[in-house]
């Protein structure tokens, strides 16, 4: 089962998979899904008499991840005081300004929501039930395993997910005696081994990474190195899923989207891990399915639920892809939207690819638009190649989800600034989500090695008004922490974050746009360019000769040595110094970024139609 706060437009990745493979290794077996995310939003709707809708759902339980608040409102059924912890979070928001309004109305539900869900899944009469746990799940399921283990004892209660990887996993355990086992890492292999243990009524020592007890003792088998190979992951079952959702009143307020999975791991990572990044966990090790497979999955799942949209979870694109993959999806002819993760070192034909693909949404992780920052990271990536990606998701349609991060040791405010002095030139380019102080992610570098910066570190103040846990368990269970502020901070940090608003506000009305002049007689055309951006007069600005080409050969990312070479090698003479004045003018005008030594063109030949902030979510 998957509890609050999935999201309600999903089905579960995680369900779809065991319930294949349960059915597959165990094909006696009767498998019941239940979607308690779903059940929670209908429960909203019905007992608030329409005041609490599917919006509230998602601001709670999507956009409020980092406050805690969606754990929050069922903290105090799981402690049995339906005023557990308020006292706490109201502090907790007042010192940070965060809106509680909605989970404040939420809470008084939850009591009811656990008591129905139990009575739900034991008229099912079933043997083991599992729950799934990844970010603001936790609390919730636990709430619910414990009132089913209250009625029912002899039930054999099973966690797996994100949230049960590694210490957090033991940590779950032994602090909850009504959760029976903990599946920690990836579950294909571990699960059927626990069922046939619970089958025979044996204990299950030799299940790698598994948390069971023994007697009165919580006992964490050794976690294996041993990755789950992809042709051993099932693909997924969502026919129940699409069962209750077209027969909940929430069906009308949501865009149903499938997901699928094509990789694991993180190639990238698995040479480079990004300081910051705590994702995958302990299974970083990179694993694909083959193109073709791949598209076999969408095909049948998009033949069978009739749904276009299709979301991918890879938290990074198999290169391969590009070859094997996205070109079937284009043959296909297909009206698809996919959503996809990539890195933002693509190429212009791997976005314009991406884009013929019907890829409508991709997350590139940009992070930042300065090179040194960026290295701080070990991105590996500089921010000329940043801004070459936003342009072109312009060029191919490409919604682009981003955040700028900042606060790594080693930065200053000279890394900072000159890109803040540039962000009004990039108004028409996709803007970032907002300016955020990176936070402690465990399993990250910054995590694992403390001299890279964050020496001190204790568990997130927000799980203060989450748990009634010693801070001790608290640090092997959560997956956030507290840390000292590095890097920037003052009047560097408050102009980024204005610079960012700014951008964000003005950017829906902003274009800047080439377009090519038909020659004249003489055969020289021009290269206009279209100054629509907010801040800015409106104009148009005219190239010619060497400019044009200057412009063109500009959409790469040159440095001026560079830049004069192939000028040159066009026929183009010109003088180091008018070269040198020129770009100083087109940098004033905002026609180019520059980053070090490395110029960038911003025009854009095309502009997608833009929907104002929010305009997807149904209220």
């Amino acid at each position: 089962m998957t509890m609050p706060w999935h999201p309600i437009d999903l089905p579960s990745l995680q369900l779809g998979l065991l319930h294949r493979l349960v059915r597959q290794a165990r094909p006696c077996d009767e498998v019941t899904e239940f979607h308690g995310s779903l059940r929670w939003a209908e429960f909203l709707l019905e007992r608030s008499g329409g005041r609490l809708r599917p919006a509230d759902y998602v601001e709670v339980g999507s956009d409020s991840i980092f406050h805690g608040l969606g754990d929050w409102v069922f903290s105090g059924v799981l402690y049995d005081d339906p005023d557990w912890g308020t006292a706490r979070l109201r502090d907790y928001a007042a010192a940070r300004g965060v809106f509680i309004d909605t989970a404040l109305a939420m809470r008084p539900y939850a009591a009811g929501f656990i008591a129905r869900c139990a009575t739900e899944v034991l008229a099912a009469e079933p043997d083991v039930v599992g729950f799934t746990t990844t970010f603001m799940q936790n609390v919730a399921s636990l709430a619910l395993a414990r009132e089913l283990k209250r009625r029912r004892p002899g039930l054999a209660v099973v966690f797996g997910g994100s949230n049960c990887d590694g210490p957090m996993g033991h940590a779950l355990h032994r602090n909850h005696p009504f959760v029976d086992h903990v599946v920690r890492g990836e579950g294909e292999y571990a699960f059927p081994a626990l069922l046939r243990h619970l089958d025979q009524g044996t204990p299950p020592a030799d299940v790698p990474g598994l948390c069971w007890w023994d007697g009165h003792t919580s006992r964490a088998n050794p976690e294996t190195r041993r990755t789950v190979a992809p042709a051993d992951i099932p693909s997924p079952d969502y026919d129940q899923w699409q069962t209750a959702l077209e027969a909940s009143p929430v069906v009308e307020y949501v865009h149903p989207k499938l997901v699928v999975e094509g990789a694991r791991g993180c190639w990238w990572g698995e040479k480079h891990h990004c300081t910051f990044c705590g994702l995958n966990g302990s299974s970083m090790a990179f694993r694909a399915k083959p193109g073709e497979r791949l598209w076999d999955e969408i095909d049948r799942l998009v033949r069978r639920h009739r749904i276009l949209d299709v979301v991918t979870v890879d938290n990074i694109i198999d290169m391969a892809y590009f070859r094997d993959f996205l070109p079937r999806v284009v043959d296909s002819g297909w009206d698809l939207r996919l959503h996809y993760e990539v890195k933002s070192n693509l190429t212009r034909d791997q976005l314009g690819l991406l884009g013929r693909s019907g890829t409508v949404h991709i997350q590139p992780g940009i992070e930042s638009l300065g090179s040194r920052v960026l290295d701080l990271m070990d991105k590996g990536v500089t921010g000329a190649r940043n801004v070459r990606t936003l342009r072109e998701c312009e060029n191919h349609s490409l919604t682009c989800s981003w955040n700028l991060l900042y606060g790594f040791p080693g930065e200053t405010a000279e890394d900072y600034e000159p890109v803040i002095d540039q962000l009004p030139a990039l108004v028409h380019l996709q803007p970032p989500s907002g300016a955020h102080r990176i936070q402690l992610e465990r399993f990250s570098p910054h995590f694992t090695d403390p001299d890279l910066g964050f020496g001190k570190r204790r568990p997130a103040a927000m799980y203060g008004h989450v748990y009634d846990l010693p801070e001790d368990e608290l640090a092997d269970l959560v997956y956030l922490f507290d840390t000292e502020d590095a890097g920037i901070g003052g009047p560097v940090e408050r102009r980024l974050k204005e610079a960012v608003a700014q951008w964000r506000a003005g950017h829906p009305h902003s274009r800047l746009e080439y377009e090519e002049e038909a020659a004249d007689r003489e055969g020289e055309g021009a290269l206009l360019v279209h100054d629509r951006r907010h801040g800015r007069p409106h104009t148009t600005h005219r190239f010619t000769g060497w400019a044009a080409a200057a412009l063109r050969h500009l959409e790469d990312g040159r440095t001026e040595p560079a830049l004069h070479r192939l000028l040159t090698a066009d026929g183009h003479d010109v003088p180091s110094g008018t070269l040198t004045a020129w770009l100083h003018r087109a940098l004033a005008l905002g026609l180019l970024f520059r980053d070090g030594r490395t110029y960038v063109s911003l025009p854009t030949w095309d502009a997608p139609v833009r929907l104002p902030d929010g305009a997807g979510v149904t209220g």
